[in-house]
């Protein structure tokens, strides 16, 4: 039986409450149960991200795994499908699913991440993200969420949640976002994107040197995972002489690796910016990163100058 960590639990618990006491209470019994049926047992130390766990295991013909397990979450229903899409292509294998339990045996990558290795300066390890971005950008099967389907809501809500929810940001920052989500989202390529492309997300791997994790499974404009890069490592973007010229050439270094269009980049990293600011303050970020978040969306909301 293996343990669950306790950091973990309580995340779980201050989430999701009666429900995450009762599927954690469970969860050891379930990682067993599967372990029986992929052929695989537990050969290291069980780590853990906000929503599920990862356990190293070894199946039986001696092939390094690890076993994920999720709680049930909306943001997690369509990872195996993006995995299963690329096929290792840039992302770790899935090598077995059970979709109703939200969980996974996939292929084991190195548990240090993009972010663990200072000896990547933060402008290679954007171009890195880029790349990935690239990579993942591939033709999207029927059945995933298409971003465009959102537009419309989206718009709205960012429009209601400026009225209603405190300390808002300057009304132009908003209306930029919301231009931005107006004329941009309805028409947006049907194209898998990881949805949280992160450094966080990132793996040191043996396959290929860099794996992406943690797909979200969504379907649109390859731009929309650029605010991912610049709410990683924040501090020295706003520690900056010129905080504005620094967000925007991460931003460049990104789209130039990503092959993607810099002012669609900027557009749509600003409008993220702006709804992650808005859910922060309905949900209970910490205020520094809610004053993060809303420097990030007011810095972008400028006229990009020349690129450099």
């Amino acid at each position: 039986m293996i343990g669950i960590p306790e950091e973990f639990a309580r995340i779980v618990v201050a989430r999701e409450g009666e429900a995450g006491r009762e599927w954690l209470a469970g969860l050891p019994g379930l990682v067993g149960e599967l372990g029986e049926r992929w052929e695989c047992r537990p050969d290291g130390e069980v780590g853990h991200g906000q929503v599920g766990i990862v356990v190293p295991v070894t199946v039986v013909d001696g092939t390094s795994a690890v076993l994920k397990v999720s709680f049930p979450h909306p943001g997690n229903v369509h990872e195996p499908d993006a995995l299963d899409v690329w096929g290792g292509r840039g992302a770790v294998r899935l090598h077995r699913r059970d979709d109703p339990r939200f969980a996974m045996l996939l292929e084991r990558a190195d548990r240090r991440t993009l972010a663990d290795h200072p000896e990547v300066g933060v402008d290679e390890a954007v171009a890195v993200a880029g790349r990935l971005a690239r990579r993942l950008a591939v033709a999207a099967p029927p059945g995933l969420p298409r971003l465009s389907d959102r537009a419309g809501q989206w718009a709205e809500r960012l429009r209601e949640d400026a009225d209603r929810l405190p300390r808002p940001l300057p009304r132009r920052v908003v209306d930029a976002a919301i231009a931005t989500v107006r004329e941009l989202g309805p028409d947006q390529p049907d194209t898998l994107v990881h949805g949280d492309l992160h450094f966080a997300n990132i793996l040191r791997a043996e396959r290929e040197p860099w794996l992406a994790v943690d797909p979200k499974g969504q379907v649109g404009d390859p731009a929309f995972d650029a605010i991912a890069l610049i709410r990683s490592r924040f501090e020295e973007l706003l520690a900056a002489d010129d905080p504005h010229r620094a967000v925007l050439r991460r931003l460049a270094i990104w789209a130039e690796a990503a092959e993607l269009d810099h002012e669609r980049v900027r557009r749509w990293a600003q409008a993220r910016a702006v709804h992650a600011a808005h859910w922060g303050r309905e949900h209970g970020d910490p205020d520094w990163l809610v004053e993060v978040t809303d420097r990030i969306a007011e810095l972008l909301c400028r006229s990009a100058p020349g690129r450099g």
